[in-house]
């Protein structure tokens, strides 16, 4: 009789034992180490002195989105995935800020500071990103389809896989 019950007690500690890793295993698949490790750096040869990012925000993207239309302001801020389309952003400052994957499209962003921002994936299409500044932002896959980047700059700026078609600029429009 005591077989069967050292028999049940194996099982238990097996079964534990799998859980508790199964559990450990998990915990190191977190979401954002993985997208950040999918995200292409930009290296950029330069004298200037680096900027140093703002802390982690702890804000929703809502209330990000909320105070960014109200105020105009919201530097180093998580604006993941927002949805921004048609958006009157003339002239904010968005610094530093986390677009990726963001909606902007038909956008204002004139005179807009995006020094440094992620815009990974981003939808730009037919935006007005007149005399913006772009240094330095990641607009890797981005699609900027006939957006106006007039006097915009994009000195450092990383436009890998970014859709280029028809976007206007001083001279005239770039094709691909």
């Amino acid at each position: 009789m005591k077989k069967p019950n050292l028999k049940n007690l194996t099982h238990w500690v097996l079964a534990a034992v799998f859980l508790v890793l199964v559990a450990g295993f998990s915990l190191l698949d977190q979401p954002n180490a993985t997208a950040q490790s999918l995200t292409p750096s930009v290296s950029t040869q330069s004298t200037e002195t680096p900027i140093i990012s703002p802390a982690l925000p702890t804000e929703s993207v809502t209330a990000n989105i909320r105070r960014l239309l109200e105020t105009k302001e919201c530097v180093g801020c998580n604006l993941i995935g927002a949805h921004l389309k048609g958006a009157n952003l003339q002239a904010a400052n968005l610094e530093g800020a986390n677009l990726q994957g963001a909606d902007l499209e038909k956008a204002n962003l004139q005179s807009t500071n995006l020094l440094a921002a992620n815009l990974q994936g981003a939808d730009l299409g037919k935006a007005n990103i007149a005399r913006a500044n772009l240094q330095r932002a990641n607009l890797f896959d981005a699609d900027l389809e006939k957006a106006n980047l007039t006097d915009a700059n994009i000195e450092g700026a990383n436009l890998q896989g970014a859709d280029l078609e028809g976007v206007i600029r001083p001279q005239g429009l770039i094709t691909q």
